[in-house]
Order: structure tokens, then C-alpha cells, then sequence
């Protein structure tokens, strides 16, 4: 069987490092796919983190994920997304990684994504309340 991959947005880390439940989303997501994030992802939670206790967090989310940089390849081609895009901002720069990578981008917020039409998007909550139907099933 194939592993399925998928990259995590920024979301899904910050709602795992946030949360007291004992499942987060992103172990819900490490369970079913073979999890990646992108740079501009990491970049943008570093950034984020307050403190020693808050960046040690992030590394720790880091550490458990595969995180897709950039070459020089496919820096040309990720600057063409970004270019053609409405805004220069991280979500651009993940979703220009994703199709670069030709891998889907869970999320929790997919209406930040719908002006991306040739970007396949995962939103995770269809997948916990598949998760949930099957359990009760």
C-alpha cells in the first residue's frame, strides 16, 4: 500500500501545539498520512513563538515533520505562483511549494485556499467526522 503525503498548514501545527485535548489534529493527520510541512511554513511558526518554552514547541513540531525547502529549481518555478498570485505573502509561498512538490495541502481553513484553483486542498475536518462516522458505524 502506498503511504499517502500531505503538507500541513500553519493551522494544524499552531492548533496541536495550542490544544489540551489529547489528540490534536496533526496526530489525527500522522496517522493517516505521511505528514509534511514547507519552510515558509516553519519560517512563519518561528517567527510566531514567544519565548525559549514557545520555540522549543515549534522545533519539537518540526522535528516530527519532513519540512520541504526550496532549490534553486524550483525556486524559478515557485516565484511564477507567487508572481501570478494576488498577494506576496506566506500563503502564496506554501501553496507554490505544494505545487511544486505536487502534493495536497491539509488544512484547516480552506477558504484561504480557494482562490488557488489548481491547488488540491484537504480540508481536515471532512477526515475527523469520516474518522467519526466509521467509529460509530
Amino acid at each position: 500500500m502506498k503511504v499517502q503525503k500531505v503538507v500541513v498548514d500553519s493551522d494544524i501545527i499552531i492548533e496541536h501545539l495550542t490544544t489540551d485535548r489529547t489528540r490534536s489534529y496533526l496526530r489525527v493527520l500522522s496517522a493517516r498520512f505521511f505528514c509534511y510541512t514547507t519552510i515558509f511554513t516553519a519560517i512563519e511558526l518561528f517567527a510566531a513563538a514567544r519565548g525559549l518554552k514557545e520555540t522549543r514547541a515549534v522545533q519539537q513540531a518540526m522535528d516530527a515533520l519532513k519540512v520541504i525547502s526550496i532549490n534553486p529549481k524550483s525556486a524559478k518555478n515557485i516565484a511564477r505562483v507567487v508572481s501570478s498570485s494576488d498577494t506576496q505573502d506566506m500563503t502564496a509561498l506554501t501553496v507554490a511549494v505544494c505545487l511544486e512538490s505536487g502534493l495536497p495541502l491539509a488544512t484547516l481553513r480552506p477558504q484561504r485556499y480557494t482562490r488557488f484553483k489548481s491547488l488540491q486542498v484537504i480540508d481536515l475536518r471532512s477526515i475527523i467526522h469520516e474518522e467519526r462516522r466509521t467509529l460509530l458505524a
